[in-house]
């Protein structure tokens, strides 16, 4: 049975922790001889303008319509960036686990992933407006972004609308990976996830968000408090569940549209969902 992410916490070891995520993914994905983060960078890629048309496999496109590159394995190297979400809505928590600590070993279990088939990684924080460099690509990686993970705290808000990062214009070929639970006053992280999308790119946003940010079950009086900015107000649950549940389900849909990107990926868990059942069926659809 999976391990919740309730139970990971408790260990107090980001390493174990994402040790025993890694493991059971690996016991869920089967058929690949790479089966970690870029698993699809082993054997295709889309087809990209310069691109000899002779590596399109003509075969795969008569069953897919899809034109895909074969790669060979020295091809397929893949620098993988972590990104985490540090606006102070990441301190949210349901049943003593935040959604902050669920982002730390959902990065480090796919950390461990990325270590064990050789990537290159790197990790950095947002952050009122700025871009924090954690932990950068080279030797011990893996142990520079644990220990990067561990002292990350969340707090204040995302105010940048510039999204002028010049690190996120390299030319290799990466992948971005960013956990957020992507609430935002006006469209900060789209801006940001459309600046940094391209064909060189692959971008994937793990959305964290809770069971009642989800399903607003309460009942009778809460005093809701705003993480970034810490205005409270005080309100009766049950008078205003409806138009809560209207507005997130449209705010979440609208979302989903606006983020329906080539090279762009978008993966919704609640803080309930065991983080090695979340990566293995995205592994498991990305090796399709």
């Amino acid at each position: 049975m999976p391990h919740l992410a309730a139970d990971l916490v408790k260990l107090n070891n980001l390493q174990l922790a994402g040790k025993l995520v890694s493991e059971e993914i690996w016991l869920g994905i089967h058929g690949s001889r790479r089966s970690g983060v870029g698993v699809e960078f082993e054997q295709y890629r889309h087809y990209e303008p310069g691109d000899d048309p002779k590596r399109i496999d003509w075969k795969l496109y008569a069953r897919t319509g899809k034109h895909q590159v074969r790669e060979s394995a020295t091809e397929s190297s893949l620098h993988i960036r972590f990104l985490l979400d540090l606006s102070g809505s990441m301190n949210y928590a349901e049943d003593g686990l935040s959604r902050l600590n669920y982002a730390r070993i959902l990065l480090a279990s796919l950390a461990y992933l990325g270590y064990r088939q050789g990537d290159a990684m790197s990790l950095y924080a947002l952050q009122d407006g700025t871009l924090q460099t954690l932990a950068v690509a080279g030797k011990q990686a893996f142990q520079k972004i644990l220990f990067g993970l561990e002292k990350t705290e969340a707090s204040g808000e995302w105010r940048n609308d510039a999204t002028n990062f010049p690190e996120f214009y390299a030319r290799q070929k990466e992948m971005l990976v960013f956990v957020s639970d992507l609430w935002q006053v006006g469209e900060e992280w789209l801006n940001l996830i459309k600046s940094v999308a391209n064909p060189r790119r692959e971008v994937v946003i793990f959305q964290i968000l809770g069971d009642q940010e989800m399903d607003f079950d309460l009942k009778g009086f809460y005093r809701f408090k705003d993480l970034e900015t810490g205005r409270a107000v005080e309100l009766e649950a049950d008078a205003v569940r409806d138009t809560f549940r209207q507005n997130t389900t449209k705010y979440l849909g609208d979302l989903e549209e606006e983020l329906r990107l080539p090279h762009v990926h978008l993966i919704r868990a609640r803080l309930s969902d065991p983080i090695a059942v979340v990566l293995r069926d995205f592994l498991a659809k990305r090796k399709v």
